[in-house]
């Protein structure tokens, strides 16, 4: 299982951390991801990270601002969130893959595993 967390509400400008912690496997043997959705949306791709957190990609919108990571030996993968905007305003889901294409990471249909979601809410 994946237990995401960390969510709350923020101002504009503001920083979160979400955390991802892994529980019944080990996070080591996939690359993991983060997505979002905002009511009336479909859910999108925010940022990916590989099995060893050497290479990450990133959705436009959010690079420079947004860093993820992961600490194997945690069993754990994070967001940090810097510079939140009220767009940024979302349930955030972390997800796991099993494939090794960076090409995939970018897809919903691509992850195997998923967390439960965490709400972020950023204020004007």
């Amino acid at each position: 299982q994946l237990q995401a967390s960390g969510g709350g509400l923020v101002q504009a400008g503001g920083s979160l951390r979400l955390s991802c912690a892994a529980s019944g496997r080990t996070i080591s043997t996939y690359a993991m991801g983060w997505f979002r959705q905002s009511p009336g949306k479909e859910r999108e791709f925010v940022a990916a990270i590989n099995r060893s957190g050497d290479y990450t990609w990133y959705v436009d919108s959010v690079k420079g601002r947004f860093t993820i990571s992961r600490d194997n030996a945690e069993n754990t993968v994070y967001l940090q969130m810097n510079s939140l905007k009220p767009e940024d305003t979302a349930v955030y889901y972390c997800a796991a893959t099993t494939s090794y294409s960076s090409a995939d990471y970018y897809t919903l249909r691509s992850y195997d595993y998923w967390g439960q979601g965490t709400l972020v809410t950023v204020s004007s």
